[in-house]
């Protein structure tokens, strides 16, 4: 069976949900900022055709933004993360077989379309997704994913409907030809030097060269991408596999020179941790934890240093996490320092019903999970932080800067839209 794939994206995400609740913004210039109020991590149209660049720091756009009457907004992952969600299940209600790629992004399989036109019903998707969620997407249609990333490129400046069929071999012909090779799918920078050192510049040049030499060369990967942009399609839709690590980290929100609230801090990102740990149905076998300066802040003393450790039985047990993990940060910090940021990665992941048995066991695994399935439970169905561990609260010290940050409207009661 022919293959026919479509990529969807949420156009603007971040920007788009900001909107979602504030429609004083629409048409205005608007971006979004990283952990800390750092950089641009998202832009509107208006705040593209301003000149301001995608990862850019914040100050060096602050007053471009002013004087033109912009927006700001800091990060705000708990209601995009919602949003997320209502568009991708939105997208299930249409499409059978979907691969969610990033928090805007998913392919979906138009195979099974029989007697449907796939342009139609993608505008029909689209216009539905639009109509429940509020969120305005992009669909490029191909037999390929590699070539539906380069439909969905097109789209994106097609303002009629946002959708674009590229099934024609003249269409892709006409797409790869003034198309840099860097802007494919795949490609990194170093690899469209490399390409480009070889007269390779653009996708149709690529598409055009011998698979067999380009697997010579630099590997079955771009081998398979020159099938792909031939329209033979290599790569198909993948099921979302257990993560075999878990980090969670973020920078402070100020210096800290004190080990308490660092360790507050960590306690906060391995709770977050476990978390992802159980959501997943895994266990986790080893503990990786990481405390740092800020390396960018020249002529003060630096200090970055790890440590890990193997954990005696797996477990998705939170407590015990939080002890090995306070363990090792104990023996990695040192007074002296204004410290920059700490994490945890959790390693060796495995499935949760694999029980190792052992003859002795501080905690017993059948309580402790039972125990951590109903933490999570209350905290689903009650809200975020209902039932939390007995720790210090001294937020204030570490936690992450968000001054420009809107409500949490989906995801929060006590931030609900109100309307007057």
């Amino acid at each position: 069976m022919k293959k026919l794939f479509a990529l969807v994206d949420a156009n603007n995400f971040y920007v788009s949900c900001e909107r979602l609740f504030n429609p004083a913004i629409q048409n205005k210039p608007v971006v979004v900022l990283s952990n800390n109020d750092g950089c641009v991590v998202a832009r509107s149209n208006e705040a593209k055709a301003l000149g301001i660049s995608m990862a850019s720091p914040f100050f060096k756009n602050k007053l471009i933004i002013k004087q033109n009457k912009g927006f700001v907004f800091s990060s705000n992952y708990s209601f995009y993360g919602d949003m997320s969600s209502r568009v991708m299940n939105s997208l299930k209600v249409y499409f059978q077989n979907i691969e969610i790629y990033s928090i805007d992004e998913a392919f979906v399989s138009l195979d099974k379309l029989i007697h449907k036109d796939p342009l139609n019903y993608c505008l029909e998707a689209r216009f539905k997704i639009l109509q429940w969620t509020g969120i305005p997407t992009s669909f490029g249609i191909a037999p390929t994913k590699t070539l539906a990333k380069i439909a969905n490129r097109i789209a994106k400046k097609d303002d009629s409907n946002d959708v674009f069929d590229l099934q024609s071999p003249q269409e892709q012909t006409n797409a790869m030809k003034d198309l840099p090779v860097e802007k494919l799918w795949g490609i990194s920078t170093n690899l469209g030097n490399k390409l480009r050192n070889i007269g390779i510049r653009t996708a149709l040049e690529l598409r055009n060269t011998e698979p067999e030499k380009m697997r010579k060369f630099f590997g079955v990967v771009v081998e398979r991408m020159v099938y792909e942009l031939r329209g033979i399609a290599c790569l198909d839709l993948e099921n979302a596999e257990p993560k075999k690590r878990i980090l969670s980290s973020k920078s402070f929100g100020k210096p800290l020179t004190q080990l308490e609230p660092i360790e507050e801090a960590l306690t906060h990102y391995t709770i977050r941790a476990c978390e992802k740990l159980r959501a997943q149905k895994s266990q986790v076998q080893g503990v990786y934890v990481f405390l740092k300066t800020n390396c960018f802040r020249v002529g003060q003393p630096q200090y970055t240093n790890v440590l890990a450790t193997s954990l005696e039985s797996p477990t998705a047990y939170t407590p015990v996490v939080i002890k090995t993990a306070k363990s090792l940060l104990r023996k990695l910090y040192r007074s002296g320092y204004l410290y920059h940021k700490c994490g945890i990665m959790l390693l060796d992941l495995i499935p949760e019903h694999y029980q190792q048995k052992r003859l002795w066991l501080k905690e017993d695994p059948k309580k402790s999970a039972q125990l951590m399935e109903t933490f999570d439970i209350i905290n689903q169905t009650m809200g975020k932080g209902t039932l939390f561990y007995g720790t210090k609260n001294n937020q204030a010290q570490w936690k992450t800067r968000c001054q420009k940050r809107s409500p949490r409207y989906t995801t929060n009661w006590k931030e609900l839209v109100t309307v007057r």
